[in-house]
């Protein structure tokens, strides 16, 4: 509410009183604010304006806005604003900026995915998990969260997600796709100014020894799964090389015919990989099978997927495996840990079978012993092999009929 002209005082008075000059137009200066004044035309219009002289010694007019439009309070802080801009070679009154729309969860976690994950442009290779990364994002997250401003994601949000996939998938995977968040979040973190990630600890559904897996499958259901590998053509094989190099998944899917010279598979190292069983004189058993792959043209991998691609869709070939050999549930890399354990008790030293699974060395020998161990491996995965091949084709009952004969 406009106060009233009986009540005006000071400047705001002068302002209301003043008449204008039908021949000219002229201003009126305010004495409690350097460089304001008031510019009135032949017709009456007032304008808040104010001038000062810029570093160049040029005198710089600039308008602040109608009388009728702005109270002297604001046009006094804009004038005492405008007159330092100016001093200092600045605009007095920049255009405001249209603010940016906000960053949705879509746009940050393409770019997560673009820069960390797949690591385009850097000259680099992408990370080892990188489709699954992908495929939990794609799966579980963004139908959720496509379209939400990633800043505006909470605590309770992510809390109401992992309800949800808990409920649907299991503790297991909530945890899985938990990690995934925590690493986008914190990467983001790293690039913005005013973001906190709201995870924290605790939010995880299992506890530490319930995450450690223990599955180790047992003689008849390695002779369960090894039958059904057998009628699964590319993922069966897969499967089977699995067991019998005890290797993770990706490497295994990974393998080329030019990695393969001789029957030694030289396993690819990448960017940041702790361990690796680098060179592994696969069994006879083994280079059978490998042998028996097709060489698909344009396609380097011994377990060929669509196109020049490796194998893919493992879960669609374990559910077709579970089908055919309904035993309890098992995770592919619970063939490794069978592995692992069946070369124990092939009596294979707890070292080389270590040094077979390409895990780190710790203490003073990992970091002083350099010997290859490429002859022992080569031992340790025989001694395997045949235990595997007792365990799929084991040897007839050799019972006897004895007649007792008549007192």
């Amino acid at each position: 509410m406009a106060t009233p002209k009986n009540l005006l005082k000071g400047f705001a008075k002068t302002i209301e009183t003043t008449k204008p000059d039908p021949s000219k137009r002229f201003t009126i200066s305010d004495p409690d604010t350097r460089g304001l004044y008031v510019r009135i035309t032949p017709k009456g219009a007032k304008t808040f304006t104010i001038v000062a002289v810029n570093p160049a010694g040029k005198q710089v007019w600039a308008a602040i806005g109608d009388v009728d439009q702005i109270t002297l309070d604001d046009a006094r802080e804009k004038a005492r604003e405008g007159v330092k801009r100016i001093k200092a070679g600045l605009e007095p009154f920049p255009e405001e900026k249209p603010a940016e729309p906000p960053r949705t969860f879509a746009m940050v976690r393409d770019d997560f995915l673009k820069r960390h994950v797949r690591r385009e442009g850097q000259g680099t290779t992408a990370l080892r998990s990188a489709g699954e990364i992908e495929r939990i994002f794609r799966v579980y997250v963004s139908s959720k969260w496509e379209n939400r401003a990633f800043n505006d994601i909470r605590r309770i949000d992510v809390a109401e997600l992992l309800d949800t996939i808990e409920d649907g998938s299991g503790a297991r995977q909530a945890d899985a796709v938990l990690a995934q968040l925590s690493s986008l979040f914190n990467w983001y973190a790293s690039r913005a100014d005013d973001f906190v990630s709201p995870i924290v600890r605790g939010m995880r559904r299992t506890k530490p020894h319930e995450r450690q897996r223990k599955r180790v499958l047992s003689d008849d259901e390695i002779r369960a799964v090894w039958g059904a590998a057998g009628g699964q053509g590319t993922f069966g094989a897969f499967i089977k090389i699995a067991l019998l190099t005890g290797q993770r998944r990706d490497k295994v899917a990974s393998m080329r015919w030019h990695d393969i010279a001789d029957g030694v598979w030289s396993i690819a190292t990448e960017d940041r990989e702790k361990g690796n069983a680098d060179r592994l004189k696969l069994p006879r058993l083994a280079r059978d099978i490998v042998d028996a792959q097709p060489q698909i043209e344009k396609n380097p991998f011994v377990f060929a997927g669509r196109g020049d691609k490796a194998i893919a869709g493992f879960s669609k070939g374990k559910k077709l495996i579970d089908a055919a050999a309904p035993i309890e549930p098992w995770v592919l890399h619970d063939l490794r840990r069978t592995a692992r354990s069946l070369m124990s008790r092939a009596r294979v030293d707890r070292e080389i079978a270590e040094r077979v699974l390409g895990h780190v060395i710790a203490g003073v020998e990992g970091v002083y012993d350099h010997h290859a161990y490429f002859d022992e491996k080569a031992e340790a995965l025989e001694k395997l092999a045949r235990l595997v091949s007792q365990i799929i084709n084991p040897p007839a009952a050799n019972v006897v009929q004895i007649d007792v004969a008549a007192a």
